[in-house]
């Protein structure tokens, strides 16, 4: 048996969308000796392990063929995820969402995230060190050593505030062999993006109507003394009233309308 009906927030492929965001426009700038600019270009980036893109470079070092994979160029990928017990909720918690069940007049929620630890790794490839260091120096400032976005991760709900921290950079010249084999710089990058996992959507009814009794002894069938209830107050022009006479039937009340508490108090049952 399943442990739940068929949903699907698309949480982990916005994590995957978000990560590649932050790095889809850099760019390279190469001048002469005179200090003149040469060539502006915006460097590629792709999802794909960057052996995979060495690969296609490597199988054709003298671009003989029609098409070409030329450097430097950006790839990254996600290497892990991991549960944080650190950031653990309450399970029970809820995530109230913004939308309404007009309806039932219902209040629709997620119960709170499990935090999830997602690695990344980002690799910069170039054939000359000096175009690697320029990209490396156009991120490393950002990151001290984490950079936040907010982002809505599911419709509805607040925006979560997304942690992406760096964790270490390491180098690796791949030139090896004789002269004619091509040289490749590779810069890898891992990071460690401190993100979120929901459940399904729910309904509950929303609460309008508080009616509390009191009484000074627990014997059964004592009777109450006071009597007390709350529920919201809005006029038939739409404005808050604390003054339930005044006030429009509170079914007829949503959860977004301008209202007030109107408040009752006295020493027999309300009517």
């Amino acid at each position: 048996m399943a442990i739940a009906n068929y949903f699907y927030n698309s949480t982990l492929r916005k994590y995957v969308a978000l990560f590649g965001t932050y790095f889809n426009q850099l760019k390279i700038q190469r001048v002469d000796n005179n200090n003149v600019l040469k060539q502006d270009m915006i460097v590629p980036i792709s999802y794909a392990p960057f052996q995979k893109i060495l690969a296609r470079v490597t199988q054709d070092p003298a671009f003989l063929k029609g098409v070409a994979i030329n450097l430097p160029r950006m790839s990254f990928e996600m290497t892990n995820m991991a549960y944080d017990p650190e950031r653990k909720v309450a399970p029970t918690r809820k995530l109230r969402k913004t939308d309404v069940d007009v309806d039932g007049g219902n209040r629709r929620y997620v119960y709170a995230g499990v935090p999830y630890n997602l690695d990344f790794s980002l690799y910069i490839m170039a054939k000359y060190n000096e175009d690697a260091v320029k990209l490396l120096e156009q991120i490393l400032p950002f990151f001290n050593p984490e950079f936040t976005s907010t982002v809505r991760l599911i419709d509805g709900l607040e925006p979560m505030d997304i942690p992406l921290i760096l964790n270490d950079v390491s180098f690796e010249d791949l030139y090896e062999g004789d002269f004619e084999e091509r040289r490749s710089v590779l810069y890898t990058l891992n990071f460690t993006m401190k993100g979120w996992f929901f459940g399904p959507e729910r309904d509950k009814a929303t609460i309008k109507f508080v009616d509390v009794r009191y009484a000074t002894d627990t014997v059964a069938n004592t009777s109450f003394e006071e009597f007390y209830s709350v529920s919201p107050g809005m006029t038939a022009n739409n404005t808050p009233t604390t003054d339930r006479a005044l006030s429009i039937d509170y079914s007829l009340i949503e959860f977004d309308d301008n209202w007030d508490y109107a408040e009752v108090t006295a020493n027999t049952a309300p009517s």
